[in-house]
């Protein structure tokens, strides 16, 4: 069941996120080639403690890490370890955040250094698709719609969307209804 939020939780769960929104600027500002996905880790960590937040995903579900980091192939919750992120590498962060019992979450994609240009239409591409995305979600839109605007740019271009993970809602708790894909039939669904 979607859990409705009051103008106060939202404010709450908002501060939350603008630490998350810093915290992946800040990230984008150190990824750089040669640079250890654990240091990207302990970065994360010190951003954090010093926003007097605390990592969501440490220790949800085992996960040993303050954020996760996919580089290139890998789709999504990689865990920093010891790999150097290379030139032209693709570096997804995936970052979260609870604040006074609120949690936001939030990913990013960064270049590492020069790219390729198959990369470059690949980050351009899935910002326009957010961005779509995000045009669509206004009132009197279902879900669906915004999930199907994201699939139209991606496709559009020859990319592909994932379907075996999805976005979802936040709150109280890191994961809560409803799932959100990035793909979809439009008019459908909540």
């Amino acid at each position: 069941m979607i859990e409705l939020k009051t103008e106060r939780e939202i404010e709450l769960m908002a501060h939350a996120g603008h630490i998350v929104a810093g915290l992946l600027e800040h990230l984008a500002a150190v990824v750089r080639p040669g640079i250890k996905a654990r240091e990207l880790d302990a970065e994360a960590r010190m951003y954090l403690r010093r926003e007097g937040a605390t990592p969501a995903f440490l220790g949800y579900r085992g996960y040993p890490a303050s954020i996760c980091v996919s580089v290139n192939e890998e789709v999504v919750h990689g865990i920093p370890g010891d790999r150097r992120i290379r030139e032209g590498d693709l570096v997804s962060i995936d970052a979260g955040t609870v604040v006074e019992g609120w949690y936001a979450d939030a990913a990013t994609t960064l270049q590492a250094g020069a790219v390729s240009p198959l990369a470059r239409r690949l980050t351009e591409t899935t910002r326009r698709a957010l961005e779509e995305g995000i045009a669509r979600a206004i009132d009197g839109n279902r879900l669906s719609d915004i999930s199907h605007a994201v699939q139209e740019v991606v496709e559009r271009e020859g990319f592909g969307v994932v379907r075996d993970f999805v976005g979802h809602g936040i709150g109280h708790a890191l994961h809560e209804e409803p799932p959100i894909p990035n793909f979809g039939t439009p008019h459908m669904g909540p």
